[in-house]
Formats: C-alpha cells, sequence, structure tokens
C-alpha cells in the first residue's frame, strides 16, 4: 500500500502497529513519526506515537503526547487512559508498587542490582564472562512470591531456564551455530529480568478511569452479596469494551457491549450491586461505539438511556458523562442548537479548568455554525480564561482563533487581527506549523 500511496499517514500508522506487535519499537516509531511529518494533529499518529514511548518505558514523553492527543480529540476516550496508565506509571517508578512486598534481605538484594545491571539487560544478546556468570551464581535469589507477581505466566519460563544452569554437561555444550548453550540460557534469563523490572515500574498495565475505579471498589465491596466470579466477568468486560474501542475495532466493542448487557439484565440487585449504574454505563459504550461507526441516530439514543438511567440513579457524574456524550452527537449531526443546550446544562458539573476550556469552546463554535456571532465570542473568551487559569497554550490557541472569528463576523476587524495575531504567536509557541498557515491565509 505504501508503494502505491507513498507517506499516507493511515498506512504508516498500520505498518507502525504491526513492528510493535513484532517488539520493533525503533521501526514502530519512525512510521509513527513519519505519519505526524505533515500533519502534526494526526490523532492516531499522536495516539500511536504515545503508545510506542510507554512500550519502551519513556512514560513522561508518552505523557506528553496523550495530552497532546487529549487536547485534539478530548472525546476519544484512549487518550484519557492513556494520561492515567502513564501518570500511575511514572508514581510507580518513584516508589516501589504496593503490591509487591519485599519480604527478605534477598529482595532487597535484587532491588538494588536492578540499577547496575539495566544498562547491560538492554541488549537482546548478553555476552558474560566466567566472572559474571560465578557472580551470578552466587547472587541471593529472590523470593518465589515476587517474582511470581512480576513475571507472571513467565515465572515457569524463567524457572526452566535457571534448572537447565544446574545441568554442567549442557552448559558446556554448542549449537551448530557455535553458540555456547550456556550464553543462551543466560541471555533468556537476563531479558526476564528486564521485563520484570519493567513491569515492577509500569504495573497495572492499563490504568483505570475515574469512574470504573469506584465502579469497581463498589462491586467488590460486598462479597457476600455479589459472587468474586460475578464481579471478575463484569471487570473484565468493561476493560475489554474500551480496549476495543480505543484499538479502532468500534462493532466489535458494541457487539460486546450489548452481550453484557444482556447478561447484567438477567441478573438480580443481589448478584450485582449499583445494577442499574452499570447499566448506563453499558449504554455510554454502546453510544460511543455507534457514533464512531456513524450511526448518529442509534449513538443519540443509546446516549440518552444513559442519561435516563444516571437521573434515576442520581449519579451525577454519569449524568454529566451522558450531557457531553450528546452534545457531541448533536454537533456532529448539525443539530448546533440542540448540542448548546445539552451542553449548557453540562457547564455546571465542570470539574477543571481543562473541562470547561474545551467545555466553552465547542459551546462557542456551534454558536458561531448558528451566525450568532456576539455569543459566540464570549465563550470564546470564557474560553480563553479557562484556558489561561489552566496554563495550557494549546487550548489558548484554539480560544483566541474562536474569538476571532467572531470579531470578523462582527466586522470588528481591527480586534480580530490583534488576536489572530496573538493566535499566530501562540501556534509559533507550540511549534503547530499547521495552525500557522491557517492564521495566515
Amino acid at each position: 500500500a505504501l508503494k502505491l500511496r507513498a507517506g499516507d499517514k493511515h498506512c504508516l500508522v498500520a505498518r507502525s502497529k504491526c513492528y510493535l506487535k513484532l517488539g520493533d519499537t525503533e521501526n514502530s516509531l519512525k512510521d509513527a513519526e513519519a505519519s505526524l511529518q505533515n500533519d502534526k494533529t494526526f490523532s492516531k499518529g499522536l495516539y500511536q506515537k504515545a503508545e510506542i514511548l510507554y512500550t519502551m518505558g519513556d512514560f513522561e514523553f508518552a505523557l506528553v503526547f496523550y495530552h497532546r492527543g487529549y487536547r485534539l480529540r478530548p472525546e476519544l476516550q484512549k487518550f484519557r487512559l492513556g494520561i492515567e496508565k502513564s501518570q500511575e506509571a511514572i508514581v510507580n517508578c518513584i516508589g516501589s508498587p504496593s503490591s509487591v512486598k519485599l519480604e527478605n534481605k534477598e529482595d532487597l538484594c535484587f532491588i538494588s542490582r536492578q540499577a547496575e545491571s539495566k544498562k547491560a539487560n538492554q541488549k537482546l544478546q548478553v555476552k558474560l564472562t566466567k566472572d559474571q556468570k560465578r557472580t551470578r551464581k552466587r547472587e541471593p535469589v529472590r523470593n518465589p512470591k515476587t517474582e511470581r507477581q512480576l513475571l507472571g505466566e513467565l515465572y515457569a519460563d524463567k524457572a526452566y531456564l535457571e534448572k537447565l544452569l544446574k545441568d554442567e554437561d549442557l552448559m558446556e555444550s554448542s549449537t551448530k551455530q557455535g553458540i555456547k548453550v550456556a550464553d543462551l540460557v543466560l541471555s533468556g534469563i537476563s531479558y526476564l529480568d528486564t521485563r520484570s523490572e519493567f513491569w515492577q515500574q509500569q504495573k497495572p498495565i492499563y490504568a483505570r478511569v475515574r469512574e470504573r475505579k469506584l465502579r469497581q471498589q463498589r462491586w467488590m465491596r460486598d462479597k457476600k452479596q455479589k459472587p468474586a466470579e460475578v464481579g471478575r466477568y463484569v471487570v473484565k468486560s468493561m476493560e475489554d469494551i474500551d480496549m476495543l474501542l480505543t484499538g479502532d475495532c468500534p462493532e466489535e466493542s458494541c457487539k460486546k457491549a450489548e452481550r453484557v448487557l444482556k447478561t447484567i439484565q438477567g441478573w438480580s440487585d443481589d448478584e450485582v450491586p449499583n445494577k442499574n449504574e452499570l447499566i448506563g454505563n453499558l449504554h455510554s459504550c454502546i453510544g460511543n461505539a455507534q457514533l464512531e461507526m456513524g450511526q448518529t441516530e442509534a449513538a443519540l439514543q443509546s446516549h440518552k438511556m444513559d442519561l435516563e438511567f444516571a437521573r434515576q440513579n442520581d449519579l451525577p457524574d454519569a449524568v454529566s458523562r451522558a450531557l457531553d456524550n450528546i452534545g457531541r452527537v448533536y454537533a456532529r449531526i448539525g443539530k448546533f442548537q440542540q448540542a448548546i443546550d445539552t451542553w449548557e446544562e453540562k457547564i455546571p458539573m465542570a470539574k477543571s479548568s481543562l473541562e470547561k476550556t474545551w467545555l466553552f469552546h465547542e459551546i462557542g463554535q456551534c454558536y458561531l455554525e448558528l451566525n450568532k456571532a456576539e455569543a459566540a465570542q464570549n465563550y470564546g473568551q470564557k474560553s480563553l480564561q479557562s484556558a489561561d487559569e489552566e496554563g495550557d497554550v494549546e487550548w489558548q490557541l484554539h480560544a483566541t482563533v474562536l474569538v476571532a472569528q467572531a470579531q470578523v463576523k462582527l466586522k470588528d476587524y481591527r480586534s480580530a487581527i490583534l488576536n489572530f495575531e496573538k493566535a499566530l504567536e501562540k501556534a509559533k509557541l507550540i511549534h503547530n506549523e499547521d495552525a500557522q498557515k491557517a492564521i495566515i491565509s
């Protein structure tokens, strides 16, 4: 495909995903960066680059690109998920994960050794000297419970490799290519040590969004009422639904959510506490998937169902979520006044300056589409004020452009020029070449 359409950004992202699955992060990163070369706002390219950086353990840089994608496409849940899992990984890098308890001095020795062996472990094939091999044999063994927690299913592989080390005759032998079996075994063990260090830093792999954390706590707080297997099924199903949607598989995500919804509806309230909250959340997931598939009317009905369940059960966070999604659908199908009415109802529920920035900006854009320039200007100024409070230069740029566009419609050309000049400075500050070209033209 790339031979037919050289430099196609969608093809580059697809190939980057393949490289990443093969573990070739270098080529994967090159393709992701190439997809962004001509379009710095390409959301799929930003997400792919963030995922690669996260996989490489560059959590701070991954967080930057997750934030960049979230600012451009706040409706995509995968960027919110990425922000949370990167933040958790950074926190876990600073301290030890609470789930991993070091029970004896041997464990502490292992942790101190990690920093010393980090550079050597980064190579795929590790050539160890005889002195290093003897040193490895003398190193204290890590507590099996700790190692099992970090390696999971790979723990059995490492145990097998360590068992092979005890076979002296085998260790002295070589392969047909002349490579010593001992070097291969030690290379495998070193690789698993590297992975365990990485997993210790970034555990858990998938960060939960705030509402899912609260939901899981509520589901699991009374095990007498709800069997453990029911809780595990619900949590795993919701994770699968989210991951399918963020992985560009909206149809599979929708089908999965519909199956889970049917299952949950057949259970009693005793089996699933907060059953109605869960049903509303599933309607929201279905609506998001339907919107990604272009089924706008079906998506609108799903989100309205979510809103109905949220209001019936007095769930303010769920009400805010549903209003947010309903407004997006209305805006997508060109019903701008309905979008405005919906989002204005959500304004008192906004909990952060960044959320207000986006909300005011979208309302202002809808007013601009309706040729109500004065209202558009007012909301643009509100968006700019919230962006200033957040210190977010990119949203300051968007809000300033909105104000300038409204002033052009109001024929206040002097003010419009001043604001376009301010927006141009902000675009230069964040190296947004597309925005610079748009403003100048």
